[in-house]
């Protein structure tokens, strides 16, 4: 009978609860707007007195009197209570058998089945009481202006960009920014998240409650005395926010009910996290991820540990950038006796002053310091006034990823920039060409086709008794074959390495003044680009060199050609008329075939050395011609296997450069 009396006592109250005006629930955690009283309650039994899953919500409908399972509560205090089932009284006492721990009573089995029938029917209800208000009233989501798109858009395109080049880790501060950034923005406009932060015993809970009006968040001497993220929302629409941060259902409140608190500090989220300086390495670690995903931070100091390194070179000094969405408030005024506190006060900004953090006196933007008593309650009403201001400013978030971008931007210049001038100068350029060119011997071949000219000009210019004196000497000479053979092989081993020396000092130009991982990257398509190089060079000698044949001959060459044939046969004539005198053939007259001996004798060199002086200036042309002709064939195969890959990527560093300066929001000295 006791078993059924205590069911009925139990589906009676909960049918009350469910005729009374539901609320909407954040998150399933707020509670009802019937009842906005804050839950009290201590770690141990933060389950049977949060509203949390609607589960939840309907078992603590069903036991509203016990919040926690060490102490007893006004019903079980009362054994004539026919609904307390932890009377002494209960037939079932004996039983041993507890229920899932989140409302501490006692069931049976045989009333097992119609209690979990009972709430599955009231936790439907309430999920579609939540899921009907909330599709009512969605908060928009937050909107970022045109200059924090624009870096956002900038950073997303240099990751892009850099992915090939940097290694996931370096990236990987970059990534996480765009992906909280784009999370963020999916959510509450309306709404700010703070978390409050300190180390153990800087009184960041008593501040937490003070704020909230209630005692939400357990204070004590026991350390640590908060386990996990507390979140307590002043409005509703934040439940997303709140899931973004991994805070369960069970750890949400709400503040005490007060229309003048609740329109000061609207749209507020404040997070209470555990000690940052914590022993337990769990509690660290939800501190860093929390930290990096609210939009503003409470730091909760105290006269004995402001001055904590672990606070500044941990937490302070790197979010030093973050100074426009931080709070520092050294808490505990009232242990320090007279003008103690102002002295501390200023000691703690001189501090901050040192980690670099922009201090928001005298209107200009910064980190915000103030000085209170959680305990006594002196200094929360400023401290309250100041967080409103905040909050409705709207403005928190934005500027949280702002300073994020430029945490990240920060992180990365020493592979974007080093404010040298970078790239690859013509006088380099044309240095490799130079290099080329002498390595396939372009100088060589010019001056071989200015001889080869030359020799022409002299077979059809010269006399024909200086050429065949010169082809008795050729054929005299011996054959050098081995000789030229080793030669040649020697020359190509020499060119080979003009072409290697030529290419690392033209990647050791085009790296010069880069961040190391692009000038890795230019070395290595340089040497890329040098692989088949001297073949290719070759191969390119052989096509572009001398023209096969005799080269081309001026028009002034047949009327030397004429002038020299003119005096052979003066010569050869004066020599015959000559022999006719001596042998009688003809009468003796020595002056005139003397005379036409003579005149060519001397006018065929004449005429030869007319012909070479003619000749130096077309011989020469000719040779610069061929000259030219493998230097641009040698320019153009390097350019296409080096150059082209080196300036592809002084390109690619170029643009990621400049979407670095987009990142950063101004120029970064680099040329």
């Amino acid at each position: 009978m006791t078993a059924v009396t205590d069911q009925d006592h139990t589906d009676e109250h909960t049918d009350e609860m469910d005729h009374a005006d539901p609320s909407p629930v954040e998150g399933g955690s707020e509670g009802t707007s019937g009842n906005r009283l804050p839950v009290e309650d201590a770690p141990d039994a933060k389950d049977a007195a949060e509203v949390g899953d609607p589960e939840d919500a309907d078992d603590h409908a069903r036991v509203p009197a016990d919040t926690s399972g060490r102490t007893e509560s006004k019903a079980s205090a009362d054994p004539a209570n026919p609904a307390n089932p932890s009377s002494p009284t209960d037939p079932e006492e004996a039983t041993g058998s507890w229920d899932d721990g989140l409302i501490a009573r006692r069931v049976n089995e045989t009333t097992a089945a119609q209690q979990a029938a009972a709430v599955e029917i009231r936790a439907s209800r309430a999920q579609a009481v939540h899921a009907a208000h909330h599709t009512a009233q969605v908060p928009a989501p937050l909107a970022y202006d045109g200059p924090l798109r624009s870096r956002l858009d900038a950073l997303r395109e240099l990751v892009g960009l850099s992915r090939t080049r940097l290694d996931s880790g370096t990236l990987a501060e970059a990534g996480r920014v765009l992906d909280e950034a784009a999370a963020r923005r999916r959510l509450s406009g309306q709404h700010t998240v703070v978390a409050i932060a300190g180390a153990t015993g800087s009184g960041k809970s008593q501040l937490f409650n003070s704020l909230a009006g209630v005692a939400i968040s357990e204070t004590g001497v026991r350390r640590p005395t908060t386990a996990a993220p507390i979140a307590c929302s002043w409005s509703d629409g934040a439940a997303t926010l709140i899931d973004r941060l991994g805070i369960p259902g069970r750890l949400r409140r709400r503040p005490l009910q007060s229309a003048e608190m609740e329109a000061q500090l609207r749209g507020l989220v404040l997070v209470d996290l555990p000690d940052h300086d914590s022993a337990a390495v769990a509690h660290r670690e939800q501190v860093d991820r929390v930290l990096a995903l609210v939009d503003a931070v409470i730091w909760v100091v105290d006269p004995e540990k402001y001055a904590d390194a672990i606070l500044h070179e941990r937490y302070l000094r790197p979010m030093a950038g973050h100074a426009e969405v931080m709070f520092v408030v050294l808490n505990q005024i009232d242990r320090l006796p007279g003008e103690a506190a102002d002295q501390v006060l200023d000691d703690l900004r001189r501090l901050l002053d040192e980690d670099g953090i922009a201090l928001g006196e005298y209107g200009e933007p910064g980190a915000t310091v103030l000085s209170l008593s959680a305990l006594t309650g002196d200094g929360i009403p400023e401290l309250r006034e100041v967080l409103g201001q905040f909050v409705a400013d709207r403005g928190a978030a934005a500027r949280r990823i702002s300073a994020d971008v430029d945490a990240a931007a920060w992180r990365l210049r020493p592979v974007y920039a080093t404010g040298r001038r970078t790239g690859l100068s013509e006088e380099a350029r044309d240095e490799f060409a130079a290099r080329l060119a002498d390595s396939v011997g372009a100088t060589a071949a010019g001056e071989a086709a200015e001889r080869a000219w030359l020799r022409n000009a002299n077979r059809a210019c010269g006399t024909p008794w200086l050429r065949l004196w010169r082809w008795y000497n050729d054929r005299r000479e011996p054959a050098t074959g081995r000789l030229q053979v080793r030669a040649q092989a020697d020359e190509e081993a020499t060119a080979r390495q003009r072409v290697e020396q030529a290419v690392r000092t033209v990647a050791d130009r085009a790296s010069g003044g880069l961040p190391a991982p692009w000038a890795q990257a230019v070395r290595e398509a340089a040497v890329r680009g040098a692989q088949g190089l001297p073949e290719a060079l070759d191969e390119l000698a052989t096509r572009a060199g001398l023209p096969v044949g005799r080269p081309p001959r001026p028009g002034w060459w047949p009327a030397a050609v004429l002038a020299q044939a003119s005096m052979t046969i003066l010569q050869v004539v004066g020599g015959l008329w000559l022999v006719g005198q001596i042998i009688g053939f003809m009468a003796p007259n020595l002056g005139v075939p003397v005379l036409l001996m003579v005149a060519g004798i001397i006018g065929g060199p004449l005429v030869e050395w007319s012909c070479r002086l003619a000749a130096r200036g077309p011989a020469r042309r000719y040779g610069l011609d061929a000259e030219r002709r493998l230097r641009e064939a040698a320019a153009g195969c390097g350019r296409a296997r080096v150059l082209d890959p080196l300036a592809a990527e002084l390109l690619r560093y170029r643009e990621v450069r400049e979407q670095y300066g987009r990142v950063t929001g101004a120029g970064i000295g680099a040329g």
